[in-house]
């Protein structure tokens, strides 16, 4: 059994839909397990939805989902030959649904995951009407019954054991009367039987959870990239495929902030070594990259990242004492405590410094967490960039005319803070 995940770019319309049919029909006669996003943007579309039921504001919220509707009728009558489908009626069923939670009194958490996963929810359900109209032997699985997390709306972290019987129990089976079974990315279950959510971007992961749990024969996740790249194209014209990498080299280059590869999807791919492809699904039949076990070709080809919009806060003790250990556990506390994420960090006999992403620090929150104790001064608008595998040359070249702030190197990566 083969693991496949399509994003949302994969399936935005119509066509991108009657696109993935011909691509699965490359593979008839295999058991297929599909994972599959919210259509287009339609995750940031509900996110306003979400917005909008929180702020009490009716008009924009019914709104937004009048146009959410459209959407996916549109969608429907475009793929759907029979208007008379049972599939529109559960497409009914769903927005109604989506009514009521306007007058919600639930938590912003626990609502973020009952409205935004709508958007998967609408999308297998139609997905799945279509191939079975063109004669594909496929079943829809809800995904809210098979992926047991902690009792967490966002960013939940996974009960292996709980998931890995449900997936015996109640999905597994199900390949001895159909080749194709169709789940949600993104989202799970609480004990309680409550939505919960992965993280944005989760969907790469959930293939990755129902691969481990069925001890699948490989994933692909299907992009519109032709494999691995090892720059990003839209800052590099001159991109090279990485056509084979080890599971180790693609949890560097995504904890890094390499943008393919979800960083929670690989680690338990490489707990099972189950392969993970990367490929188009627009020229399904080239080869595209394999990530797995072997690590020989991890250092052919240098890889970079960069992630613009970057700030540095150096933060230094009001006493003037040095930075020790009980410094550093206080700042780390402080900075857990608004979740915010560091890039990179680095500290002195007198100062910490932490680089971090601009747009998601509350930067007045975050001066008046540490103002009392320590001063703070930062730069903004910097940039990071990490090369896997370089070279001086290579250095030379990435930061010319930049004005270097810091820079930290290890044995394989080299990470750079720059101004223009």
């Amino acid at each position: 059994m083969k693991v496949f995940k399509f994003g949302g770019a994969s399936v935005k319309d119509a066509k991108s839909i009657q696109n993935v049919a011909k691509l699965l029909s490359l593979y008839k006669g295999e058991k297929l397990a599909i994972v599959i996003s919210a259509m287009g943007k339609n995750t940031n579309a509900f996110e306003k939805i979400l917005d909008a039921s929180i702020a009490k504001d009716e008009a924009s919220f019914f709104a937004e989902l009048s146009l959410r509707e459209a959407f996916h009728y549109e969608i429907l009558d475009a793929l759907i030959t029979n208007s008379a489908s049972a599939i529109y009626d559960e497409v009914n069923v769903i927005f109604n649904s989506l009514k009521n939670a306007y007058s919600s009194d639930k938590n912003r958490n626990e609502s973020y995951a009952e409205i935004v996963s709508i958007g998967e929810l609408l999308s297998t359900k139609i997905i799945n009407a279509y191939l079975q109209q063109e004669g594909f032997n496929s079943q829809w699985k809800d995904a809210r019954k098979l992926i047991r997390t902690e009792d967490k709306f966002l960013d939940a972290n996974i009960d292996w054991a709980a998931t890995e019987q449900l997936f015996t129990n109640h999905f597994i089976s199900d390949f001895t009367t159909n080749d194709i079974l169709i789940t949600q990315g993104f989202i799970g279950h609480n004990i309680d039987n409550q939505t919960t959510t992965l993280g944005r971007e989760g969907s790469d992961f959930s293939a990755g959870i129902v691969a481990y749990c069925c001890d699948a024969e490989s994933v692909t996740i299907w992009k519109d990239v032709p494999g691995m790249l090892n720059a990003d194209p839209k800052w590099f014209d001159n991109t090279i495929k990485l056509d084979k990498i080890s599971f180790r080299e693609a949890i560097e280059l995504s904890y890094y902030g390499a943008s393919v590869i979800h960083p929670k999807t690989i680690k338990p791919l490489q707990n099972k070594d189950i392969p993970l492809f990367v490929k188009s699904f627009l020229n399904p039949t080239e080869e595209g990259t394999k990530i797995h076990s072997c690590t020989k070709n991890d250092n052919l080809i240098p890889s970079f990242i960069f992630k613009k919009n970057q700030l540095l806060f150096s933060i230094t003790p009001k006493d003037f004492s040095f930075i020790g250990e009980e410094n550093l556990s206080d700042i780390f506390q402080r900075l857990s405590s608004v979740d915010v994420k560091i890039n990179v960090m680095q500290n002195s006999a007198l100062s910490f410094s932490v680089l971090v992403d601009e747009e998601k620090v509350p930067l007045k929150e975050f001066l008046e967490l540490l103002s009392e104790d320590y001063n703070v001064k930062y730069n903004a608008g910097l940039e990071l960039i990490t090369i896997r595998h370089y070279d001086q040359d290579t250095i030379d070249r990435l930061t010319k005319n930049k004005r270097i702030i810091l820079q930290q190197r290890t044995r394989e990566t080299a990470r750079i803070i720059v101004a223009k």
